[in-house]
């Protein structure tokens, strides 16, 4: 099971974006061969967390109504890397092989209202260094069933209809909730109070067109929670990294950096709005940092959500002209001129 990918995807129209993720991301970087295991969504002004995790839908059956729950991209994604976990064990919990990886991808991801759609599902997002989430979140009854159910669970009931019995292959005959849950604990969930945690295997993979950032806000603890790329019109890299070694910064390098930038945002306090959402801390980026990640998350950061405004104090700090200094691709350019002059700044 590799390290999962939360990543999102971005620049102009018509880079590929969408191609890099499914001929590239997918089967090279997570192995994925079968379709089952790649669930796609498209954000829209219309989409909604019920179309996310799932929602009551009404259909008509011999002219009664009845109402449905049909599990949203998420909850369809979680449960099948909940149940390549599970596929992965045999009956007395032991792990047999890797589980199979999933990717859920979502295209055009600024389109939607991104807050609302994940709603609580965004406290998942922060992931501990095994893959799994630091934090589970609590699910409502109908929805946790419905995720049983999408990983396999046959039900029992009694005759007042109510569910008395579990039936997940090969643990078949589970009477009650607290028995099925020792014998499936490497799923890391609570059956019993219904908390849920994204697993290793569950890859998250977006994508963005830079010049439709402002269709919807995507405020900064959202973007936190995601790694980032850039893609360039022309497909071209930014010079190799004069600051790293080996590709990564060192904790004590990362943490002047920080320190630094953040004095150099406050030097400019007059320009930035909310300028205490708009200092960095020193987990923006976790251990190890590594030299794509302060091209791609922190200068697209700093870019489109600190100097969105005014980029005349990056045009002063870079030494340009504001016509050198147009497009995020002419910023992530300058990347070693950046840092460089960021971390001679005098604080």
């Amino acid at each position: 099971m590799k390290t999962p990918i939360q990543k999102i995807l971005f620049g102009s129209p018509g880079t590929g974006k969408s191609h890099k993720i499914d001929k590239e991301i997918i089967p090279n970087d997570l192995g994925i061969t079968s379709p089952e295991n790649v669930i796609k969504t498209v954000f829209h002004p219309e989409y909604t967390y019920g179309d996310f995790m799932g929602k009551l839908v009404p259909i008509t059956i011999s002219g009664k109504v009845e109402y449905n729950f049909y599990g949203g991209h998420f909850l369809k994604a979680l449960a099948q890397a909940y149940k390549n976990i599970k596929d992965a064990h045999d009956k007395d919990g032991n792990k047999q092989q890797e589980p199979k990886n999933v990717a859920l991808v979502i295209d055009e991801i600024n389109r939607g209202n991104s807050s609302a759609i994940f709603g609580t599902i965004f406290q998942l997002l922060d992931r501990d260094e095994n893959g799994w989430s630091n934090y589970g979140i609590n699910i409502t009854d109908i929805e946790f069933i419905k995720l049983l159910d999408l990983i396999g669970t046959k039900f029992g009931y009694d005759n007042k209809g109510n569910i008395n019995e579990y039936k997940l292959s090969p643990h078949d005959g589970v009477a009650k909730l607290e028995t099925l849950q020792k014998k499936i604990d490497f799923l890391k969930f609570d059956l019993v109070n219904m908390i849920i945690r994204i697993p290793p295997n569950l890859s998250i993979l977006a994508t963005m067109n830079t010049s439709d950032n402002s269709i919807y806000f995507m405020d900064s603890a959202f973007k936190r929670r995601w790694d980032w790329q850039f893609v360039n019109w022309d497909d071209t890299k930014p010079p190799a990294p004069k600051y790293c070694t080996g590709g990564t910064l060192d904790e004590d390098k990362w943490k002047k950096l920080i320190k630094n930038l953040n004095g150099f945002i406050k030097s400019h306090h007059t320009s930035i709005r909310g300028i205490e959402d708009k200092q960095i801390g020193y987990y923006f980026i976790k251990q190890p940092v590594t030299a794509e990640q302060i091209q791609n998350k922190l200068m697209f950061f700093l870019w489109d959500s600190v100097f969105n405004r005014d980029k005349k104090p990056l045009v002063d700090l870079l030494e340009v002209t504001r016509d050198e200094l147009v497009t995020f691709g002419d910023f992530t350019k300058l990347h070693n001129k950046f840092i460089a002059n960021i971390m001679n700044f005098k604080v």
